[in-house]
């Protein structure tokens, strides 16, 4: 019987959900509301889970205050998606009770624990939608307190506990139509009911395979960001701490010069700086170190043998030029846009977008992946087009991860919403104004998206069969074919309207350019009312981006 958690079982719990999680991914994945090869609910969760235990390994601390903010402030960094974020804040409510335990926990304390999880998850959510993980959450809370009062051993609560979570999750469909037409239960109810079956097998001694968690999910990715990057540098200077940057060769060693005193020069260095390089033989000793005395690096090379090809630089001078360089170029404004495709990447930095990363539908960027990039932008407010309804609350989130920025999210849901955001911002506005036009600029633009249906379903009037291609906006399936061109063309009408005059295609990966021109050709004869144009936009998942203006 386990009537306390201490910070080693707490860090086990964690642990244990982070594996589960990550153990069923491809199948919280599947639980999309849609029919199309886009789920990413469960990759998400534990991608953000990843990050908060990667976080957590590198505190060496085992008291609880430091453990629960290390959780916290991994889990905001690594929060994918708007599961991701949600789930990032569970656990920051979570941990804001548990870090004030000094010894340990008991149910009651989790119980006061995850309500308090519950009204940060709720308040970071600016309409919360019942029939989510948000309902989940906060019926399992509720309950909470008087479970925790009948049952004081941890296995029995936490056994209940999950009992409640999964009838509230089998009642999601019931809240939320959409999910009711989709025969599927709230997927990021899935996933944090997947968590909570990872703390009940860590109290309960059962091995998951806890030893082998990815915890990479926070390392930079090669192509982060669409092009050359060649010229990203961190703007974000900072104070450093060891000011000389140090470098010589020792040669003509001593005769009594040994490898082990080579081993104990790098060691006495270490203890005077960073960044330190001790490497060679007993012919030539290469070093480099960053120190704030250099005089004693050099002294301690005296002792092994003669110094040559001395070098040191002042790197406070060189960061007080740069800085001053940076201050000096730095603009009021900058632009940040979020896209998934080589095509559209280029068409925003076309529209002078400053910075272009990679994130969309299966590969919603992190607050920390947000965040690094508005830091690489040398503006003092950047405005962030998230193209995503699903990557807009990780942007929101970023907003903590930077503090010499002001960062303005522009609620773009998808790609062509940015495009008409970035042709609405001018330079010589002010920033209020700039939000504004780039606010109602998104108004003015209807889209839809063309893809095939992953499986057999019926929703919104279409009796679907898997590989039928379907056309669809951001809230439901408007179109049904056999053909990309018939499904194409249909979803155009449903999104038509008298007042649209330009149509505009973007076609992605896998679809031909001179298919993608007939097409245009078609839509032109189809709608003799209307402009038509084509662009390569290199989407995965999607055939065709429709826009209309």
């Amino acid at each position: 019987m386990q009537k306390i958690i201490n910070c080693t079982d707490f860090r086990k719990m964690v642990t244990s959900g982070a594996r589960m999680l990550e153990i069923n991914r491809a199948k919280v994945d599947a639980l999309n509301v849609f029919p199309v090869p886009d789920g990413d609910t469960g990759t998400n969760m534990s991608l953000t889970m990843q990050s908060a235990i990667a976080e957590m390994n590198a505190c060496t601390s085992n008291h609880f205050q430091e453990i629960c903010d290390a959780v916290s402030k991994g889990a905001l960094r690594g929060a994918r998606g708007n599961s991701g974020v949600i789930t990032s804040q569970i656990f920051r409510g979570i941990c804001s009770v548990v870090r004030e335990c000094q010894q340990g926990f008991d149910t009651k304390t989790f119980a006061k624990a995850l309500e308090a999880g519950t009204k940060v998850a709720y308040n970071a959510v600016s309409k919360p939608k019942e029939g989510t993980i948000l309902t989940v959450v906060r019926l399992m809370s509720e309950a909470a307190p008087k479970l925790a009062g009948k049952n004081k051993d941890f296995v029995d609560f936490f056994t209940a506990l999950i009992a409640v979570g999964d009838e509230a999750l089998a009642h999601t469909p019931e809240l939320l139509p959409v999910l009711k037409k989709a025969g599927v239960v709230d997927s990021g109810g899935v996933g944090l009911m997947t968590i909570m079956r990872g703390f009940l097998a860590a109290v309960s001694g059962e091995d998951i395979g806890t030893d082998d968690i990815p915890t990479d999910a926070q390392q930079p990715k090669k192509e982060a960001e669409f092009g050359d990057n060649s010229d990203i540098i961190n703007l974000d200077l900072g104070e450093i701490e060891f000011g000389y940057c140090t470098e010589y060769f020792i040669i003509h060693l001593k005769p009594m010069t040994t490898l082990a005193d080579i081993d104990r020069l790098k060691e006495k260095l270490m203890q005077i700086g960073d960044s330190v390089i001790c490497i060679g033989d007993l012919e030539l000793v290469k070093v480099h170190v960053h120190t704030n005395i250099p005089g004693i690096a050099l002294s301690y090379a005296l002792e092994l043998g003669e110094l040559d090809r001395i070098k040191i630089e002042n790197m406070l001078e060189e960061n007080r030029q740069l800085k001053a360089k940076l201050e000096a170029e730095k603009k009021e404004m900058g632009m940040l846009a979020i896209c998934s495709g080589e095509g559209l990447a280029e068409i925003f930095k076309d529209l002078m977008c400053d910075r272009v990363i990679e994130g969309g539908q299966t590969m919603n960027p992190s607050a920390q992946d947000i965040a690094s990039a508005v830091q690489k932008i040398n503006a003092s407010n950047v405005f962030v087009f998230p193209n995503n309804s699903n990557i807009i609350l990780a942007a929101e989130q970023a907003k903590d991860l930077v503090t010499n920025r002001t960062i303005h999210v522009i609620p773009t849901k998808n790609v062509p919403q940015g495009f008409a955001a970035a042709l609405a911002f001018n330079p010589e506005a002010t920033v209020p104004v700039n939000k504004t036009n780039m606010t109602h600029a998104i108004d003015n633009v209807t889209s839809g998206l063309v893809t095939y249906a992953v499986r057999n379903t019926t929703m919104n009037g279409f009796r679907l069969k898997e590989g039928d291609i379907i056309g669809l906006d951001n809230k439901k399936i408007l179109a049904q074919g056999t053909t990309i061109e018939e499904t194409t063309i249909k979803l155009i009408e449903a999104l038509k309207t008298n007042d649209h005059e330009m149509i505009t295609l973007y076609y992605g990966e896998g679809v031909k350019e001179e298919d993608a021109e007939a097409l245009a050709a078609k839509v032109a004869e189809e709608f003799p009312d209307c402009d038509v144009d084509f662009h390569y936009g290199g989407q995965p998942v999607y055939y065709y981006m429709v826009s209309l203006e």
